[in-house]
């Protein structure tokens, strides 16, 4: 009876972690769209040569294209495709200083212009387990088996998106989230993960952060 008891509790309490989050905004020059506009989104290449993760930059692009103010985005592997060797990790330029030199080189204006790119924002961050704790053992036997214990993990989702105005050839400023969360693991037999889903909340604060950020 104690043990349905336990597993009732849990489930009532929804299968989720414990997140907080901090998504904020840091202005250098006004900014808006124009009809045929269109933003892109780019990994910035980390000190150790890791990027952005791919699944992070897909969820960003999708979260931007979606709801009532919907932005056009340009996937990012067609703008790189389109103004190759211009944005491949080794030649991509380093700040907005570089965009006048790299504008005037052969077909990189023309190129901008057809996919109609009026924002370049380059995402830089990552989603790491910061702490851990806790024990789970499951065993079995002829009787049946189960696990026992508790193990919980935290994670940490760290982004920062740059945005840079291709028509101004300068940054407009920058975008960032912060998200903390708790993941759970108890088990009185059958084990009840209860998943802080960290880089998700990042996704989704820094993208209606961002587009509020462009429209305005």
């Amino acid at each position: 009876m104690q043990r349905s008891s336990f597993v009732l509790v849990l489930v009532s309490l929804g299968l989720s972690g414990c997140i907080t989050s901090h998504v904020e905004d840091a202005r250098e020059t006004k900014t808006g769209l124009n009809i045929g506009d269109t933003v892109v989104i780019m990994a910035k290449s980390y000190h150790q040569g890791n990027e952005t993760e791919l699944d992070y930059i897909t969820c960003v692009e999708k979260a931007l294209r979606g709801g009532p103010q919907n932005i056009n985005v340009v996937p990012h592997q067609q703008f790189v495709d389109e103004l190759f060797p211009w944005f491949e990790p080794r030649t991509a330029p380093s700040d907005t200083k570089g965009l006048p030199k790299l504008m005037d080189r052969p077909g990189v204006k023309q190129a901008v212009t057809d996919l109609g790119v009026r924002y370049i924002v380059w995402l830089d961050g990552d989603t790491d387990r910061v702490a851990e704790g806790g024990s789970l053992s499951c065993a079995a036997g002829p009787g049946g088996g189960g696990c026992f214990g508790f193990a919980w993990w935290q994670n940490d989702a760290d982004y920062e998106a740059s945005v840079w105005d291709l028509d101004d050839f300068e940054s407009a400023g920058t975008v960032s989230a912060d998200v903390s969360g708790t993941s759970f693991l108890p088990a009185l037999v059958i084990p009840i993960p209860l998943i802080a889903r960290t880089q998700t909340k990042a996704c989704k604060g820094l993208a209606t952060q961002l587009r509020s950020f462009i429209v305005q």
